[in-house]
């Protein structure tokens, strides 16, 4: 289950970084893979075992499909660390430099992508379950028949 070279790419492209010297495509491929989903057969990328405590299996059925735009905008935040520590400062006559914008537009790149990730389902499982139905229902007058 390892992201392909186009969703490697398309990320690239998400995230403004057309060289591998900051993010490699390993690296690129670690964040894809922290976020499977779902996919078109609505297959789970995981199974639980039937042990106790159950744990995850991998499922075979399923076609690997994964968030991008969750990938994307980890990459933006962390992207916005490095100028989270600019400041803006202005120079007598020659003008006024509002550094601070680029960690600004980092983290709008960043919400934009969290507004765009897969909507996710869960399955609730009631516990305690039900008690069987009663044969009859309290409080109805019965039949004298």
């Amino acid at each position: 289950m390892a992201a392909t070279d186009s969703q490697i790419a398309q990320v690239r492209r998400m995230v403004a970084e057309p060289t591998v010297t900051t993010y490699t495509d390993e690296i690129i491929a670690t964040y894809i893979e922290k976020y499977p989903h779902i996919d078109e057969q609505g297959e789970y990328p995981y199974t639980l075992s039937s042990d106790a405590p159950p744990e995850q299996v991998e499922n075979t059925n399923w076609i690997p499909t994964y968030d991008l735009h969750a990938a994307a905008a980890d990459i933006w935040e962390e992207k916005a660390a490095v100028p989270a520590q600019d400041f803006d400062f202005s120079e007598d006559k020659v003008g006024s430099y509002k550094r601070s914008q680029v960690y600004e537009q980092y983290m709008k790149q960043c919400r934009y992508h969290r507004a765009r990730r897969m909507p996710s389902t869960a399955t609730l499982i009631k516990d305690p379950k039900e008690k069987e139905e009663l044969p009859w229902i309290l409080n109805l007058p019965e039949d004298d028949d």
